[in-house]
């Protein structure tokens, strides 16, 4: 515990609050489950996806951004299937756009699962949480410091995913993406295929 301080910890909760609110396909998903089915019934995706980030902050304490740096072509893979995976929900997004919602959508739409899924299909997390871990907590050592920042990490997704998913799923939002749906969602279909497919070409 002594290799974490209070400003240490407090500048990882500002850089990781900054990443999260960058744009990209967990954000967009979030925001699009949530105007579509109601806070409620989104409200489980948004906790998948929380929870999916977290698991790269996970990984990070244990090692695996370092074993992405000193074997590249295992982050290359990872890259490459999760573009792949991005641009297989983008397809559907896009196939789907012009389909009402159907009961079971509003009632429980993607679930935990799914909304992991999402999050653990991008692996560019893992290297952001290894950088921010080495920079930030250089020392880290034993099992009580490594619980408590995976702990704030987790505690970070919770918030910010709960909230877009609270703020996005208002009645005037709701209203406003029922009267819009096709083209949102085509519009979100082809930022996270791009997302996706960024991915796989910037390898």
């Amino acid at each position: 515990m002594d290799a974490i301080t209070v400003p240490a910890l407090a500048a990882f909760v500002a850089t990781l609050s900054l990443a999260i609110l960058t744009p990209g396909p967990a954000i967009i998903a979030c925001t699009r489950a949530a105007a579509a089915m109601g806070r409620q019934a989104a409200l489980r995706y948004a906790l998948g996806l929380a929870f999916g980030a977290s698991l790269w902050c996970l990984a990070s304490l244990f090692g695996l951004s370092l074993l992405f740096r000193l074997v590249p072509q295992l982050f290359v893979v990872l890259k490459v299937a999760g573009g792949l995976y991005l641009i297989y929900v983008a397809v559907k997004m896009w196939r789907h756009a012009h389909d009402p919602l159907p009961a079971s959508a509003v009632i429980g739409g993607p679930g935990f699962r799914a909304g992991m899924a999402l999050n653990l299909s991008n692996p560019k997390p893992a290297l952001f949480y290894g950088a921010i871990l080495l920079s930030l907590f250089p020392r880290l050592h034993g099992v009580a410091g490594p619980a408590l920042v995976y702990a704030v990490a987790l505690a970070c997704e919770l918030t910010f995913y709960v909230a877009v998913n609270a703020l996005m799923s208002t009645a005037p939002v709701r209203r406003r993406y029922f009267a819009l749906k096709s083209t949102i969602d085509r519009t979100a279909g082809a930022l996270i295929g791009a997302l996706g497919l960024l991915l796989i070409v910037r390898h």
